[in-house]
């Protein structure tokens, strides 16, 4: 009898069961299709856009690696085009490396402004690598130090010298080399002199902070040091011995004017008989 009792109330939940269910399908089938057709099409494109990108990643590595034989080659402008290509249409990660590639022939070729550009798309590029961005704004800012004045470098440089920025310590020499240029000395040593006590810092890029340094404490020195006073011109000072020998003394007469010497009378007058005598003969 209680197995019976069993039976019959497992019949009746299980009929409950089927109602509740067939009632929530009535109710809720448009939202649970739609849901399972979305969970279908999510799970299809995804598998699209990854097939895609591997298929577009290799095509890209195969045109980055004839690209390079073609600069192996020293076919310098059908290398150029091959990279442009890349940099334009290729994959992500190789259209950064092929920006990279532009931009180093044309700093190579004297090309400075187009070298800049090159680097800045390629620093603003989304889906590169940030550690090929931020080598990119750094090459940049490097190009532009000659041309560029304090407030450019800031702007450029300030992003890279984060404690975490895989380039900080070249970029705080950068700042400090600009800061120096522009004879802000306070911001040049702000940035140049933790590079000396850092020990992770190259002994060559401490060699050239010393040299910066030196040369800014020089030019302090120099702009502190009161330039020299003029000489005035001498003046030849008489003393009262020369003046009394040179100075006339006071009324004293004048000198009389030499006189010539006087003649004497037999050399004046000519003797009477020689004249006479003359005349007779």
């Amino acid at each position: 009898m209680a197995d019976d009792n069993d039976s019959l109330l497992r019949e009746v939940e299980e009929e409950l069961r089927r109602e509740q269910l067939q009632k929530i399908w009535k109710r809720y089938n448009g939202l649970i299709l739609g849901a399972a057709t979305l969970v279908v099409l999510g799970v299809a494109g995804y598998q699209f856009l990854e097939t895609r990108r591997l298929s577009t990643a290799q095509a890209s590595g195969a045109q980055f690696s004839a690209a390079e034989t073609l600069s192996d080659d020293k076919k310098k402008d059908e290398a150029e085009k091959a990279f442009k290509s890349i940099a334009d249409d290729g994959q992500a990660g190789f259209a950064a490396l092929a920006k990279l590639r532009l931009a180093g022939a044309e700093a190579k070729a004297g090309k400075t402004s187009d070298a800049v550009a090159t680097y800045d798309s390629l620093a603003k590029q989304g889906g590169a690598d940030p550690l090929l961005k931020s080598f990119a704004q750094l090459q940049a800012a490097s190009l532009r130090m000659s041309d560029a004045d304090y407030a450019e470098m800031e702007n450029r440089l300030t992003p890279l010298i984060g404690d975490d920025a895989p380039f900080a310590k070249s970029a705080r020499e950068l700042l400090g080399i600009a800061a120096y240029k522009a004879k802000k000395y306070d911001d040049a040593r702000k940035y140049l002199e933790p590079l000396l006590i850092d020990p992770n810092t190259s002994e060559d890029q401490q060699e050239r902070v010393k040299i910066v340094m030196g040369e800014m404490a020089a030019a302090q020195v120099a702009a502190n040091t009161p330039p020299a006073a003029a000489k005035e011109p001498t003046k030849t000072v008489t003393t009262p011995a020369a003046a009394e020998t040179t100075a006339p003394a006071p009324n004293s007469p004048a000198p009389e004017p030499a006189k010539a010497p006087e003649q004497t009378k037999n050399d004046a007058q000519p003797q009477a008989g020689g004249a006479a005598n003359a005349d007779k003969k």
